[in-house]
């Protein structure tokens, strides 16, 4: 195993192409310095240098060991410098999951530009999985960071979270519907109307969920169309084909022909949680984690 130290020694004496100004530039004397220079050429079984009594050069093997010497220890260098960049969480990648309302949202986007104004160097790979593919992702560690609609259990032995959002619900009607004016809407006149339903990928227990929070607010909405995500429902009540619930963060996203309505009396939010290993093996995690956390408390605060 070559010995980076005696490599340095090496170099010194080849470029100074003497001992005793080599022994100088190394700030030790010459004597360890000839035997450490000795040492490595028999440890290489190799010669580098011609020796005479008024100078020391390179032999033709010792020239071409040089070059490559040079190059490896600029390149141990950059890999020294690489390796406290990474620990200080300077460079790298991060692997995050997340769902489509972490992007409707803002929460994962705003997240993403902090970083990068931080640490512009990291890359991001981001998977848009399920909240389990996510959570079994952060137990493989095949993720950093996942962003989930339910969190993984309080007493999880592996995993821990946070509430990023906790977004309520508009109501979006059609701008020629006769209630798209109304002041004070009531369960009766939801009741009375066409639904259109946002089946989401997570399953049915967010609908099965928000149809709860309907029957407690009063009515029940008869769903006629359904659509796989919010702001394809927003496009069928711009079409005039019925009447939707969207989160309110995707308000700015609402297409013309669509009015919406705050329900101060209807309870039912969309919550989403940022989720991650309790071993943090580096510090980019726990520093993205922390932007992440940080920059959703405003919003979150909002709502």
């Amino acid at each position: 195993m070559l010995d980076i130290r005696q490599l340095h020694y090496f170099v010194a004496v080849a470029e100074e192409e003497h001992v005793g100004r080599a022994a100088e530039r190394l700030h030790i004397s010459q004597s360890p310095l000839s035997r450490q220079i000795a040492q490595l050429e028999e440890n290489l079984g190799l010669s580098l240098f011609e020796r005479s009594q008024q100078r020391i050069r390179l032999t033709t093997d010792g020239r071409t060991f040089l070059a490559e010497t040079q190059a490896f220890l600029t390149h141990a260098k950059r890999l020294e410098s690489l390796a406290r960049r990474l620990g200080r969480g300077d460079e790298g990648g991060l692997c995050i999951g997340y769902l489509e309302n972490a992007m409707h949202s803002g929460v994962l986007p705003n997240a993403l530009r902090r970083l990068r104004g931080d640490k512009p160097d990291v890359h991001i790979a981001l998977y848009n999985y399920r909240s389990a593919e996510q959570l079994t992702g952060l137990r493989q560690r095949s993720l950093d960071i996942a962003l989930v609609c339910e969190p993984p259990a309080a007493d999880d032995p592996d995993l821990e979270a946070a509430q990023v959002l906790d977004d309520p619900m508009l109501l979006a009607i059609p701008e020629g519907h006769p209630l798209a004016s109304a002041t004070h809407l009531t369960p009766e006149d939801l009741a009375a109307q066409k639904w259109i339903g946002v089946m989401h990928e997570e399953g049915a227990l967010r609908h099965d969920n928000f149809i709860a929070a309907c029957a407690k607010a009063g009515f029940t909405p008869d769903i006629a169309m359904e659509a796989t995500e919010p702001l394809a429902a927003l496009g069928l009540v711009a079409a005039g084909l019925g009447l939707t619930m969207i989160q309110q963060s995707l308000r700015r996203q609402a297409p013309a022909g669509v009015v919406l309505h705050e329900l101060a009396w209807f309870s039912y939010r969309t919550a989403l949680w940022a989720a991650w290993h309790k071993v943090n093996l580096r510090p980019l995690v726990g520093h993205f984690r922390t932007t992440l956390l940080d920059s959703s408390r405003p919003q979150y605060a909002e709502t």
